[in-house]
């Protein structure tokens, strides 16, 4: 069995995949390499033998889970490294290297489906999107706060904005005007996240014509799943870990 770890700038997403059934038997998402460990602990019935991981933090903070686990767990931690092309798709950066890698594999995880013109979207601490022609050219992409970044903005830099966060959930289900600081500021992001995507969406045709797959991921694709044409795809990037680390 393979551990897989996304290194995010918030959390360690990671699970436990059965390469024989192609299943997944654990998973979950922690704050750091030792939490990881503590929540994982190996469950019964699971024999890790190897390791693969995608990472956005700097080296050293990478280098230091990758020591943790290898040491914690007697195991070959692998890392993805970034790459110029990588299953049909050609990096599309100036500097290759620059390419955030959870961006960068979660497109080759998406142009696996159809190898087609396709916008990608991950949300996450920060929302990006990228666009991929028909022949697997990344043509380049944007990024922007995501939610929580939009909300901690507002609680840090005006006075009287201030709510507990059952209060933001319970904000967050509906789109009508809010009544309260809480559904005010919830249905506002969200609003304002859906305003960015439409747009691109509309601004994308310029560049990939009418027709293109739409791939979301990222621990917010909920809040944008009514979007009309929108795919939700949950392991994008760990499906481009996969072929970026076999």
């Amino acid at each position: 069995m393979i551990l897989e770890l996304d290194c995010g700038n918030s959390f360690i997403k990671w699970r436990v995949l059965d390469m024989g059934a192609d299943v997944v038997v654990a998973h979950g998402a922690s704050a750091s390499a030792v939490a990881l460990l503590e929540e994982f602990s190996c469950p019964v019935g699971v024999n890790v033998s190897r390791a693969r991981l995608v990472s956005v933090r700097g080296d050293r903070e990478t280098d230091e889970i990758c020591i943790c686990l290898s040491e914690a767990l007697g195991i070959e931690v692998e890392r993805a490294s970034p790459a110029v092309q990588l299953g049909g798709v050609i990096n599309g950066y100036v500097d290759h290297g620059r390419l955030g890698m959870d961006r960068w594999l979660a497109m080759v995880g998406a142009f696996q489906f159809r190898r087609s013109a396709m916008m990608v979207i991950d949300l996450g601490t920060a929302v990006t999107v990228d666009l991929v022609d028909p022949q697997g050219m990344h043509l380049g992409g944007y990024i922007c706060p995501g939610v929580s970044l939009l909300r901690h903005q507002l609680h840090t830099h005006t006075r009287r904005i201030s709510y507990s966060l059952p209060e933001g959930d319970a904000s967050q289900c509906a789109t009508a005007p809010g009544r309260t600081t809480a559904e005010a500021v919830e249905r506002g992001c969200i609003l304002m996240l859906h305003g960015f995507l439409s747009s691109q969406i509309l601004q994308a045709e310029a560049y990939l014509g009418a027709s293109f797959d739409i791939y979301a991921t990222g621990g917010d694709a909920a809040f944008i799943s009514d979007i009309p044409r929108i795919k939700c795809i949950p392991d994008l990037v760990f499906r481009g870990l996969a072929i970026a680390c076999p």
